[in-house]
């Protein structure tokens, strides 16, 4: 069984450090992007484009219809990411984003999920924990990558000894 198919959060307590390793990869569940999303995003975001909010000139546009804020979806893709559980109790920080791309449009009406591998990760000279850079796509109902990149954390490690003089 992969491990995209054995989370359960009751029984789980997610990742950690020695947890992972490279190659690993876990499939979110879908989210589909509704009117409020994109609205509310505005109002957060003061971002208030006609791409995203006139459906008349939106609708003559490139696409054809409004189209969601490009970093709404790197915003969702935080909330899959979240909604997988796998570093609840270990995650210390976000360290970067790198090399994000907006492959396609998100359309309101769009099914997105998300698809993460372990790239690499290593140890931290304190031992304790360690950094994990992460390749993230996120995915359409169609199959299509909208968008993706590289997301890099900073997790606990699960066992560690106590340090001396700590």
């Amino acid at each position: 069984m992969t491990d995209q198919m054995i989370m359960n959060l009751e029984t789980h307590d997610g990742y950690y450090f020695e947890d992972l390793h490279e190659g690993q990869t876990f499939v979110s569940v879908g989210r589909t992007v509704t009117e409020s999303d994109v609205v509310g995003f505005a109002g957060l975001s003061g971002d208030f484009n006609p791409i995203h909010m006139d459906v008349v000139t939106a609708g003559a546009g490139v696409y054809g219809q409004r189209v969601a804020h490009g970093v709404l979806g790197i915003s969702m893709a935080t909330g899959l990411l979240d909604g997988l559980g796998l570093f609840r109790h270990s995650m210390i920080a976000m360290l970067g984003i790198e090399n994000w791309t907006f492959e396609a449009p998100i359309f309101i009406g769009d099914t997105i999920h998300l698809e993460m591998s372990i790239a690499s990760k290593r140890l931290t000279s304190r031992g304790d924990r360690g950094v994990v850079r992460r390749d993230i796509e996120i995915v359409n109902q169609h199959d299509v990558v909208v968008q993706g990149g590289r997301i890099n954390v900073m997790i606990r490690c699960r066992n560690v000894a106590p340090r001396q003089g700590a």
